[in-house]
């Protein structure tokens, strides 16, 4: 081949940016890092600002929940997936937990058969309608045992309710209850537009229920703030965590004119974040919002309990980023994304299913995304290094 007609070599990028539109250089040394106080931005890990952390062994001495997302059909359905998923995941070091997917008429606070609800009914989630479809969903399950999330907002205290009366009817003590409602409504009229109510009425349901939460289920977590559908609804990693903690400061400014101690309520306010594909910018993502947080706790709320300064975080795979026509693919993808999470310190992971963008998983597609959160032997380097791999 003649020398003028060998194809050119592509250009070289001149610039290379995450997919949030951040610049990465070709380069970093000392002095990008020059000008920080490490004390003041880093910390060390279990202590304020919380970047490295919010627990001083981390892995170490916990491992992060494993908490996959289920819910399809009838309660009956769910309840067996349920039960796949705590024997699937026995003979791990990490605890395990529960999330439940509820369908579009649950989300909407309407019943199965209201006409407005036909064809949606148990599609991308179970349908609960009363309290008995709640004890049929949870049945021969330990609940004192078994840390129970629930994805609702608009009508998340009716669905609580249930949960709660459920529990009591079972001879459950409310008190040994632990779980996380997401109850986060600030983000439906942003994000994911299931609300019911107007905003000022919706944001009253929530400071309700954490206050009902304070005073008689203190191991719950009262509201889940959710960046995680920001990002599935197109935002940046940047605008995902200025969405989220702007909602998360709204609650706890609300809380305040309730009259409720901040010290009191905060302790169980919890986050839920995306791990998306930029490795290194999600890992960073969540250092920097605990750092942001703990110190807008600490100066701006006047909270004293180290406690109330934690972000403490669940991290779910970016389903946004799932490919249908290789779905072998997500695998890989979403090991990398749990990777993220890990590194980034969780303190529960949800890895997305291989086959999701096609129906509801599969039982195997379900366990290979359960060993996926398990991570193999990333769990012994997890305990290795005590959770801070990302500042080797």
């Amino acid at each position: 081949m003649a020398p003028s007609e060998r194809p050119k070599r592509p250009e070289r990028r001149e610039q290379f940016l995450t997919t949030s539109d951040i610049e990465v250089k070709g380069l970093y040394s000392a002095e990008d890092t020059a000008a920080l106080d490490v004390d003041d931005a880093v910390g060390a890990p279990g202590a304020f600002p919380f970047t490295r952390g919010v627990h001083q062994n981390m892995y170490r001495g916990r491992l992060w929940t494993m908490r996959q997302f289920a819910g399809m059909g009838s309660a009956d359905d769910t309840n067996r997936r349920f039960k796949y998923l705590l024997e699937n995941a026995r003979g791990t070091a990490a605890k395990t937990g529960l999330s439940t997917a509820f369908d579009l008429p649950t989300l909407m606070g309407r019943d199965s058969d209201d006409p407005l609800s036909a064809g949606e009914v148990g599609r991308c989630g179970v349908a609960i309608d009363t309290i008995d479809d709640m004890h049929r969903l949870y049945a021969d399950i330990p609940l004192e045992e078994v840390t129970v999330s629930q994805t609702i907002n608009g009508p998340a205290a009716v669905i609580w309710a249930m949960y709660l009366g459920m529990a009591q009817e079972r001879g459950f003590d409310w008190s040994k209850l632990g779980g996380t409602l997401q109850n986060d409504i600030l983000k439906e009229f942003h994000s994911q537009n299931e609300f019911i109510y107007p905003p000022e009425a919706s944001v009253k349901l929530v400071v309700d229920t954490i206050e009902f939460q304070t005073q008689q289920v203190p191991r719950w977590n009262s509201v889940s703030i959710s960046g995680y559908h920001i990002r599935e609804a197109g935002s940046t990693a940047t605008q995902e965590l200025a969405f989220t903690l702007r909602d998360g400061m709204e609650y706890v400014e609300w809380c305040l004119k309730r009259g409720l101690d901040i010290d009191a309520f905060a302790p169980r306010l919890s986050f839920f974040f995306n791990a998306h594909n930029e490795f290194f910018e999600e890992i960073c993502k969540l250092r920097a919002a605990r750092r942001i947080w703990a110190k807008v706790m600490k100066d701006r709320y006047g909270a004293k309990s180290d406690r109330s300064l934690w972000m403490r975080t669940h991290v779910q795979t970016a389903g946004c980023s799932l490919t249908e026509q290789q779905p072998l693919n997500n695998i890989v993808r979403v090991a990398y994304q749990a990777m993220a999470g890990v590194l980034g310190g969780c303190q529960s992971l949800h890895t997305d299913s291989m086959d999701e963008t096609l129906g509801l998983p599969t039982e195997t597609a379900v366990r290979v995304a359960l060993r996926n959160v398990q991570l193999g032997s990333v769990v012994q380097l997890m305990q290795t290094y005590a959770g801070r791999a990302a500042d080797l």
